[in-house]
């Protein structure tokens, strides 16, 4: 069998000294950066180049909390932590979310100030050479902490990445600015530097969201969910599964599922199937999986025959609703059928109505019938 790519296994050793290398670079070309930009500000008075080194500053900071979060979220398990310090990454990119939006805010008042001051700024061929310098610095290491955040699957890198470019349109817009000033003497400092605020503010509203998901538990990716799918329908022996609920502690992932499986086989034969597929999740992944086993009836004919009913009924209701866990309680003047219906959070229709739309409808095909439903929210995408 196929271990599914992205639930492989992962070498954490390697993602933490690719995660520092990244930070470490980025740190002492932000150290140079902001040296130099910030030191050509104050000389010839451009605060758009000033605000633009007190950016790459603030950069800095974001490495050094970027470091810090590799080398925590490495730490191994431990019993106050028993899933790890995984998400503690999360909290790095957290904090460089926030000192994008601080420099944001303070760039934006020192550019209104300007603005309204009227302060003009000296050229300078320096200032020039130095933003053109950072462009190119900026860029690289964007798409480099983008390569390596895209391979390890990193939220902090991929932030740095985010920001990098954002720093970089930054800086071209400095620099336009600064030869628009120059060669037809209209003032653009102080409205770039406005531009650039709110620039600097989107990318940290962006890392910002994207990073208080993750933290609040939001729904696991559709590829994970159907590859952890794909690996237990793969075994012999099992019927379905729903129920499916999946946890992510950085590369690591904490499931459950319901399995079902046939209720005629002894149940530790079945039980010994479920030992297994858990088993196969542990040496081959960077899942924990622990399983729910769901007896079901198979090959009765009758069962058969009202489950396709109700299937088809439901989806002509929606597409999107799905029906598990079906039993027939057969008795002389009453039918009773026992399932659930998963459906997901935006569904059209309320609970009491897609349980009475599916009562109704089962009872057309047999007024014995009465069914019992629950309906529940399904976990996954």
């Amino acid at each position: 069998m196929d271990v599914e790519k992205v639930l492989c296994k992962k070498d954490n050793g390697a993602k933490e000294k690719a995660g520092l290398k990244a930070g470490i670079l980025s740190a002492v070309l932000n150290l140079i950066l902001s040296a130099a930009k910030i030191t050509c500000g104050l000389l010839f008075g451009a605060v758009s180049v000033l605000a633009d080194g007190l950016n790459n500053l603030s950069d800095l900071g974001s490495n050094v909390v970027t470091v810090v979060g590799f080398k925590l979220a490495a730490k191994p398990a431990d019993k106050e932590h028993p899933y790890g310090h995984a998400r503690i990454e999360y909290i790095a990119a957290l904090a460089v979310a926030f000192l994008i939006l601080l420099v944001a805010v303070e760039l934006l008042g020192e550019s209104v100030r300007k603005i309204i001051d009227g302060d003009k700024s000296d050229f300078s061929a320096l200032s020039v050479a130095v933003l053109a310098v950072g462009i190119c610095v900026k860029a690289f290491m964007g798409f480099y902490n983008r390569k390596i955040g895209k391979k390890f699957d990193s939220e902090a890198l991929k932030a740095t990445a985010a920001d990098s470019i954002s720093d970089c349109a930054a800086s071209a817009a400095v620099l336009i600015g600064t030869l628009v000033s120059y060669f037809f003497g209209f003032e653009t400092d102080g409205y770039i530097g406005c531009g650039i605020a709110v620039l600097i503010a989107v990318a940290g509203i962006g890392i910002l969201r994207k990073t208080t998901s993750a933290l609040t538990g939001e729904s696991p990716d559709k590829e994970v969910t159907d590859a952890i799918k794909r690996i237990i329908n793969s075994f012999e022996g099992v019927y379905g599964v729903h129920d499916l609920a999946v946890h992510s502690y950085g590369d690591k992932y904490y499931a459950s599922a319901h399995v079902e499986v046939d209720a005629s086989v002894d149940v530790m034969d079945s039980h010994e199937l479920i030992d297994s597929i858990e088993k196969y999740f542990a040496d081959n992944t960077d899942v924990v999986m622990v399983i729910h086993l769901d007896p079901v009836a198979v090959g009765d004919e009758n069962t058969e025959k009202l489950k396709a009913i109700a299937v088809k009924n439901l989806a002509d209701l929606c597409p999107e609703y799905s029906l598990h866990d079906f039993r027939v309680v057969d008795g002389k003047n009453r039918i009773n059928l026992i399932f659930d219906i998963a459906v997901p959070y935006d569904a059209k229709h309320s609970k009491e109505q897609i349980s009475d739309y599916i009562s109704l409808k089962m009872k057309e095909a047999d007024q014995r019938i009465c069914c019992v439903v629950t309906v529940e929210h399904q976990l996954i995408k």
